[in-house]
């Protein structure tokens, strides 16, 4: 469930914008990185990209958990 993996693995980031990560539901944050496409998005969230941890810092994570929470995240941004 997208939700529930955010939730556990991204909202501590995410929600609050710490280090940069853009803010859940901030349409203008997501703008430019939307226009990029959801596969880049998904590598982002599977590989890392920066300071964010590969699968948000839980490698436990499934590649279709991690996914799913990219998806989550997207649909509260368009």
């Amino acid at each position: 469930d997208g939700k529930k993996v955010y939730e556990t693995n991204c909202a501590a980031c995410h929600a609050t914008g710490a280090a940069g990560a853009p803010k859940f539901a901030d349409k203008a944050a997501w703008a430019a990185r939307i226009a990029k496409g959801k596969d880049t998005l998904y590598s982002h969230a599977l590989n890392g990209l920066g300071i964010m941890p590969a699968k948000g810092g839980n490698p436990a994570n499934s590649d279709a958990d991690v996914k799913a929470a990219v998806d989550y995240m997207l649909k509260n941004v368009q």
